[in-house]
């Protein structure tokens, strides 16, 4: 979802750094690129080292919620041509799942917001799971909800942990590229795309 579906990359680095700031902390939100797509625990303590902090995760938790509700209110937008993909995707019966390690009321605020739930046959968030991308684990549960082999699905990706998940979890993956995922690695991908008009199917 964060960088495929919606350009959300950047606005949750911008929510990190005024989370830490609120702490006393100090750190540039390109800090985020390097962390981009692993566990929530994974960024959130590489930002506790970045800007020297450490706060209680539960305060520092409730304060980020806020920031970045706020700042997705203001200034999220899907990628290029993502709803054509997903209309497209749905009017040839394709199923179509949301596997993100974001936190189920990120997932949950995003998909209102732009009102997309309707067209997601499964979502699977970070509660879902125990192991997170680069573990398989949360794309071999969406397989198995969605009755289908890993040799049928194609999964869009953003980031090194993900494209890891994606082949362990025996699918093909397509990489979005952007300007926060600019260090990853992104060649496990069978092919790069910045703007979904690359994929769509011609009439």
């Amino acid at each position: 979802m964060d960088g495929t579906l919606v350009d959300s990359e950047k606005i949750k680095g911008k929510a990190l750094v005024k989370t830490c700031k609120k702490f006393g902390g100090k750190v540039g939100v390109h800090s985020y690129k390097n962390v981009m797509g692993r566990s929530w625990k994974h960024v959130t303590d590489h930002f506790f080292e970045s800007s020297k902090i450490q706060p209680d995760r539960e305060d520092f938790n409730a304060v980020f919620k806020n920031i970045y509700q706020q700042l997705l209110q203001k200034e999220l937008v899907l990628n290029p041509h993502a709803k054509e993909l997903l209309l497209q995707l749905k009017s040839s019966e394709k199923k179509i799942g949301i596997v993100s390690s974001a936190s189920a009321w990120m997932v949950d605020q995003i998909l209102f917001q732009l009102e997309l739930g309707n067209y997601f046959d499964i979502i699977i968030a970070k509660e879902d799971v125990k192991k997170y991308k680069p573990d398989p684990e949360a794309y071999l549960l969406a397989l198995k909800k969605l009755s289908l082999s890993g040799s049928k699905v194609l999964i869009f990706e953003d980031s090194n942990a993900g494209l890891v998940a994606a082949a362990n979890a025996n699918c093909d993956s397509i990489a979005f590229q952007h300007e926060f995922n600019e260090n990853h690695d992104l060649s496990l991908a069978i092919h790069s795309i910045s703007d979904f008009n690359e994929v769509l199917i011609e009439d």
